[in-house]
C-alpha cells in the first residue's frame, strides 16, 4: 500500500461526506460542484492555509504536526476509528515502517500453552482467537463448533475474510450478511494503516480485491471501524438461528492476536441451542477419538 497516496483517498472521501450545513457553514444559493465541503472550507474549520491542506490531500505530509491532524479530524467530524487511521496513514508516510511478523495459519509461530489452556478451561461460552488479517488462530472446543463452516472447509483457509466474501455459505452462517462483510472491510482498512508493509495482509487484501466484487466496492469507500463489541447473529447448520453479545480483547503478549468471547442471554432460545452444540461436538469427538 502506498500510505501517502491512502491519506489522499481518505481525506477526500471523508471531506465528500460531510455538508456545509452540518459543519455550520453558510454557503448561500448557488449550485455547488462537490456534493460535500471544499477543500477552502476544510483548510478555514481546521485553522490552516488551503495550500497546506491540499497538500495533504495530495499526499505529501512534510511537517504535518499531530495537532494539525486533530484539527483537520474536528473539520471532517472524524470519529475516534477514522481519527486514529488518519494518523497511522500519516505515520506511515513520513517512515518506513518494519513488515509485521506473520501468524497464523502457516507460519512459525505457535499458540502458546498457556493460552490453550486458558480458553479450554472456558466451557459454557464459545472463545476464540484470531489475528489482524482475520486467520483463527485458536479457540476452545465450543468456539470450534460454532466456526465449524469456516474450519472445516479447506478453501476458506481459516480466514474469515476469505469466508465471507468467496465461500457462498458465508451468507447463510451470516443472516446480516451485509453489515458483517462491511465491519470486516473497515478492520481490514484500519490494519492496512497500521501495517502498510505486512505481506501476508497485502496479499490478501489483494486477492479479495481481485475476486470479490463486493469487497473492492467496499474497499473503494475507505471505511474503517473498530471491532470491539456488538451483537453477532448466526445461522449455525447444526442448531440453527443464534445470537451473541461478543466482546474483543487484545492479547497484549502477541500483538496483532484478539481474544473474542461470544455470550449469551440466561434462558434464552440461544443457550439452549449452544448447550446443543457443546453437546453435538463432545459426542462428535468421542466419536472420533475411539478406536476402530
Amino acid at each position: 500500500m502506498d500510505s501517502r497516496s491512502e491519506v489522499g483517498q481518505f481525506l477526500r472521501t471523508r471531506r465528500a461526506r460531510v455538508t456545509p450545513r452540518a459543519a455550520g457553514l453558510e454557503t448561500g444559493a448557488g449550485h455547488r460542484r462537490v456534493p460535500g465541503l471544499r477543500r477552502e472550507e476544510v483548510a478555514l474549520l481546521a485553522g490552516i492555509s488551503v495550500d497546506y491542506y491540499a497538500r495533504m490531500e495530495r499526499g505529501n505530509l512534510t511537517g504535518v504536526s499531530d495537532d494539525v491532524l486533530d484539527a483537520v479530524s474536528r473539520a471532517l467530524q472524524l470519529d475516534v476509528a477514522e481519527t486514529r487511521h488518519l494518523h497511522d496513514l500519516t505515520r506511515a508516510g513520513r517512515l518506513r515502517p518494519q513488515p509485521t511478523r506473520r501468524s497464523g495459519p502457516g507460519s512459525t509461530d505457535k499458540v502458546p500453552p498457556a493460552l490453550q489452556r486458558f480458553l479450554d478451561a472456558i466451557t459454557g461460552t464459545p472463545v476464540w482467537v484470531r489475528n489482524q488479517r482475520m486467520d483463527f488462530i485458536a479457540a476452545n472446543p465450543l468456539g470450534r463448533a460454532l466456526l465449524s463452516p469456516l474450519l472445516e472447509d479447506p478453501s476458506n483457509r481459516n480466514n474469515n475474510a476469505r469466508f465471507m466474501f468467496l465461500n457462498p455459505a458465508a451468507r447463510t452462517y451470516y443472516p446480516e450478511w451485509a453489515r458483517g462483510a462491511d465491519d470486516i472491510v473497515a478492520t481490514l482498512r484500519a490494519t492496512a494503516g497500521r501495517n502498510p508493509l505486512d505481506k501476508a495482509l497485502t496479499d490478501l487484501i489483494g486477492e479479495l480485491v481481485t475476486r470479490s466484487d463486493d469487497f473492492r466496492y467496499r474497499w473503494s469507500a475507505h471505511n474503517v471501524r473498530f471491532h470491539r463489541t456488538g451483537i453477532k447473529r448466526i445461522h449455525h447448520p447444526d442448531v440453527g438461528d443464534l445470537e451473541f453479545a461478543y466482546q474483543a480483547m487484545e492479547l497484549a503478549d502477541t500483538p496483532g492476536w484478539t481474544l473474542f468471547a461470544a455470550t449469551t442471554e440466561p434462558g434464552s432460545p440461544t443457550e439452549e441451542r449452544i448447550h446443543l452444540l457443546g453437546s453435538l461436538a463432545a459426542t462428535r469427538h468421542s466419536e472420533n477419538a475411539a478406536p476402530d
